[in-house]
């Protein structure tokens, strides 16, 4: 397993035996993914109780170390260029209208709106993004996005999982 920030070993190894959430990001060049990474960067210094983040990206360990080094430097990713994990998360490709309809296009005014801009296309751009929270080898939420936009509101992710373990 290779990536940023990662201890060496296994999935397993990346995770402690508290919650973890696992987000995997569309490609670099997306606005949404961009967007993820820095909305998630200030849930998670907003709150002391939020679960630890390991991103999921489809480029190279060179790749992402660049893209997390603008957006969020002490991030820990794994680079999954064959996109392994993504299909052992049932993490697919969007159809037309989950990657550009009219729901993905007024996302992207919230996304700019931010400060995020689309970049160079890279990996799959058609993937779909993802979110677990996981509990060593358990899940105990998930979020399967409805389109290529869409996201949970991260600041309630600790929320979200308590109502989903109770």
């Amino acid at each position: 397993m290779t990536g940023v920030g990662l201890v060496p070993g296994t999935l397993r190894d990346q995770l402690s035996d508290e919650v973890s959430l696992l987000v995997f990001l569309r490609h670099f060049g997306c606005i949404f993914c961009r967007e993820t990474v820095a909305d998630l960067r200030e849930a998670t210094a907003a709150r002391a109780d939020y679960p630890s983040v390991l991103f999921f990206f489809q480029g190279s360990t060179t790749e992402g170390r660049a893209f997390l080094r603008r957006y969020w430097p002490e991030a820990r990713a794994v680079a999954d260029p064959d996109l392994h994990f993504y299909e052992l998360f049932g993490i697919r490709q969007a159809s037309l209208l989950e990657a550009l309809g009219p729901s993905v296009l007024a996302a992207r005014s919230r996304a700019r709106a931010k400060g995020h801009e689309n970049g160079p296309r890279s990996g799959d751009i058609w993937r779909m993004p993802g979110v677990f929270a996981v509990r060593g080898e358990q899940i105990l939420w998930a979020y399967h996005p409805r389109h290529a936009a869409d996201h949970p509101d991260f600041a309630r992710i600790p929320e979200l999982i308590d109502a989903a373990s109770a």
